[in-house]
């Protein structure tokens, strides 16, 4: 598998460190380049969103699989790194709104996640169609251990994914499962050595290539049907609701729980 020919005749792809893709036959891997944890930011969401376009506007993609370099497959946002500027208060707004573009991308896509989903890096996943996982991944939705609302459109995705039971569970708890107990619950699809991952990912991907692409597409918007709208409506009640928590006491202790890598101590402020 090589990466895409600056020179192809293919549109025109996107060139950015922090995201690469590599073609092969009717499919093509989007990796998330900023190891060891992929944490995001806009640029980094920004740039998938570009990748993930480009590839719909080519007739020759009929599915992507969405992968990552290093240790994690996406640990949401880095929480410890500074506001861009010295006391804005943190707006997730215009993130949401690149998320959203991503869900309204009509080729299939398939998640290689070798390791820890976390977060936003767990809502990032669920914007696949399926999900490939090993026994050494860490799934978690662990915004309320940090002291905020969960984000990127997991309010919505994991209860309809997982049924509204699990996905409380997951959401209030913010416990962290494995990649068995992921595949068990339905929130991940197939499990396989680490190392195979991405290789099963991509013959999946490969799959659903070889099936006619307008009846796939077809099939995956009447499957779909409605969900752009209802992550649209999701990301900006989480918005709001976030915007409000980050100027709390418990997301000041959250995030200095997390650094200090002990237990947070919560009040209610």
């Amino acid at each position: 598998m090589t990466a895409a020919s600056p020179t192809s005749t293919s549109p025109a792809q996107p060139q950015t460190p922090d995201i690469a893709i590599e073609r092969s036959g009717h499919t093509a891997t989007v990796q998330l380049c900023r190891p060891p944890h992929n944490f995001f930011d806009l640029a980094l969401i920004s740039g998938l969103v570009e990748a993930f376009e480009a590839l719909q506007a080519d007739p020759q993609c009929r599915a992507i699989v969405l992968a990552a370099q290093g240790r994690s497959f996406c640990a949401g946002a880095d929480f410890s790194a500074p506001e861009p500027v010295a006391g804005e208060r943190r707006d997730p707004s215009a993130l949401y709104r690149q998320a959203v573009r991503l869900f309204a991308v009509t080729k299939p896509v398939v998640a290689a996640v070798q390791g820890p989903a976390v977060g936003g890096g767990l809502g990032l996943a669920l914007v696949a169609d399926f999900r490939i996982t090993c026994a050494e991944a860490r799934w978690s939705a662990n915004f309320t251990r940090l002291g905020f609302h969960p984000g990127f459109a997991l309010s919505w995705t994991l209860p309809r994914l997982i049924g509204p039971q699990k996905a409380a569970w997951m959401l209030y708890t913010g416990r962290r499962i494995t990649g068995e107990e992921a595949v068990r619950i339905g929130l991940a699809d197939e499990l396989v050595a680490q190392d195979q991952v991405r290789a099963r990912a991509q013959a999946l991907a490969g799959e659903i290539a070889a099936s006619a692409p307008i009846a796939v597409e077809s099939t995956r918007a009447s499957l779909r049907a409605g969900l752009v709208d209802a992550v649209r409506a999701a990301v900006e009640h989480e918005a709001g609701e976030q915007r409000q928590h980050f100027q709390t006491r418990d997301f000041r202790e959250g995030i200095a729980a997390t650094a200090q890598r002990r237990e947070p101590v919560f009040g209610r402020h």
